[in-house]
């Protein structure tokens, strides 16, 4: 299942620039609450940005003002220098691939990709040729005279894409079109359409509420959270340095401890749990007597057998090990009933003694500290 674009591919696709999308202080309100709320957002031309959250955090509707089905009640959206925040859909240079495919039964697939340039401002003479570079471009060529009702939900996608990309828009807009198909399936349309989109050039605006997806597939991620952007980065800025407790939680799993800071050393701080002491070597700028919430990734957690003590150092009960592919994922229990989780390769030996005493561990470096007890 292979998307590669040929050199013609490549060449006809090429008339529609990347576009850079900037939304400046733009707000949503339906009613008296805040879909979104003063958000700024700068998409580089040419990259694949994923819009990350919650259901209702904001993202659907960030996507639909930027194509026009929704207009901000505040602020400004531009394309590639262009104000299009008036705009209707039709005259902003962007097409959108929803969670519905929308292709129309009564049509076969040629004509389903061809049906927008039948209604524009394209020649008769370009159409058939544009039409099968488009399929050519996503291998669907062979099922050209194909009915939708023929098809699978992964051949159907490919459709949809076919019939975006055919206009050849400056922003490519995805409002989760992957959500309906199966895991495997997913999964190999994810790898396909980022090669896809690298093949392209073309300004890829993608949302989703899956983590592995954004993360599998993004140039950048803009984390969303009650209608803002709590953090935009790379997906390993993101995972390895989120700038708040939301996007630390969001972002794959963490063990949260929260306290007040009893010490702070150059720069080092630390919380009492539980009779032991849980740190970090990050600077953090909080004051002893400051609530905060430290966080550890499951894969920094370390566990054995063998009694220790000291800083960054809990005992815990082992209640479970779970087999997670080539990881191991191990369950914890404090005395005072805090759940630890930590994550190991199956190639490194583990307590697996349910019930058993155990240690948990790991360096003062890997422990994040966001201000406030409470983690998002």
């Amino acid at each position: 299942m292979t998307m590669t674009l040929n050199s013609t591919d490549a060449d006809t696709m090429a008339a529609g620039q990347p576009g850079r999308v900037v939304l400046s202080g733009v707000s949503k309100v339906y009613g008296k609450a805040y879909a979104v709320e003063n958000l700024d957002l700068d998409v580089r031309a040419g990259e694949f940005i994923s819009l990350l959250g919650p259901s209702g955090c904001g993202k659907t509707t960030t996507l639909r003002m930027i194509g026009g089905f929704e207009f901000p009640d505040a602020g400004t959206i531009s394309i590639s220098g262009r104000a299009v925040h008036a705009l209707p859909p039709h005259r902003r240079p962007v097409n959108t691939v929803f969670q519905a495919y929308a292709l129309f039964p009564h049509m076969s697939v040629a004509r389903n990709v061809a049906y927008g340039l039948t209604y524009g401002s394209v020649p008769k003479a370009e159409i058939g040729p544009r039409v099968r570079d488009a399929l050519a471009m996503v291998r669907m060529s062979h099922l050209a005279d194909r009915m939708p009702a023929q098809l699978s939900g992964g051949q159907q996608q490919r459709i949809a894409l076919a019939r975006a990309l055919v206009n050849r828009p400056a922003v490519l807009l995805l409002d989760e079109p992957m959500s309906a198909l199966d895991r495997k399936l997913r999964e190999e349309m994810q790898i396909e359409l980022k090669l896809l989109q690298q093949q392209l050039g073309t300004t890829f605006v993608f949302v989703t509420h899956d983590q592995e997806e954004a993360m599998t597939m993004s140039d950048r991620i803009a984390v969303m959270n009650h209608g803002r952007i709590e953090q935009v980065g790379t997906p390993s800025a993101v995972y390895d340095a989120p700038e708040s407790a939301y996007v630390a939680g969001f972002i794959g799993q963490q063990n949260f401890f929260s306290g007040t800071i009893d010490r702070a050393d150059g720069g080092a701080v630390g919380i009492a749990v539980e009779g032991s002491r849980v740190a970090t070597s990050r600077p953090s700028g909080l004051a002893v007597g400051s609530e905060a919430t430290f966080a550890v990734r499951p894969e920094h957690v370390t566990v054995s057998a063998t009694a220790d003590t000291g800083v960054n150092v809990i005992p815990a009960t082992l209640m479970g090990v779970s087999q997670l592919g080539s990881a191991l994922q191990l369950v914890l229990l404090t005395a005072g009933g805090l759940k630890i989780t930590a994550r190991a390769s199956r190639s490194v030996e583990v307590p697996s003694t349910i019930g058993s005493t155990v240690w948990c561990r790991w360096d003062a470096a890997s422990v994040h500290v966001f201000p406030g007890s409470v983690a998002a």
